[in-house]
């Protein structure tokens, strides 16, 4: 079923693993800078294996039945990491995200993100939205949404 933003979110498959793939690498090498071959050689293999064995824990982003994004949450310390939200270009600043994330930090006391510190709309939503900077590292901020100490 749709929700009221006209996206829903399916468990990926085995069938899955290719636009996953493809997703995550965009993720990773818009943002990461001055990298070598050999680096983007280990990232492409990191993804290629990693997501096969993780693929229970994705959910692909549907609207008018087309895979758009994916998400992929798991257990972290005492909350969710939001390991990975992606949403194709064409279907961002749609309130698609934002909407998946106010849903994720409605459920959750605890939320946690890595986001790159080149990826400003992302971050200035974080911010916005009352995630905290809680670790800085060369080129990411992993950040805390905490629903205890969180005000409007």
């Amino acid at each position: 079923m749709e929700n009221h933003k006209g996206y829903k979110l399916e468990c990926a498959t085995k069938d899955d693993i290719e636009l996953l793939t493809s997703y995550k690498l965009s993720s990773i090498l818009d943002y990461a800078k001055n990298i070598s071959k050999e680096e983007v050689e280990k990232i492409n293999n990191y993804v290629k294996t990693t997501i096969p064995k993780q693929i229970t824990d994705y959910k692909v982003i549907i609207t008018n039945h087309k895979k758009v994004g994916c998400l992929f949450l798991e257990k972290y310390e005492d909350g969710i990491l939001l390991n990975e939200i992606y949403l194709d270009k064409t279907y961002r600043r749609k309130g698609i995200g934002t909407n998946i994330l106010t849903n994720i930090l409605n459920n959750n006391p605890k939320v946690y993100l890595w986001v790159y510190k080149g990826n400003n709309i992302a971050l200035n939503l974080y911010k916005k939205i009352g995630f905290k900077i809680k670790e800085v590292t060369e080129t990411r901020y992993f950040m805390e949404y905490d629903k205890a100490t969180h005000t409007e």
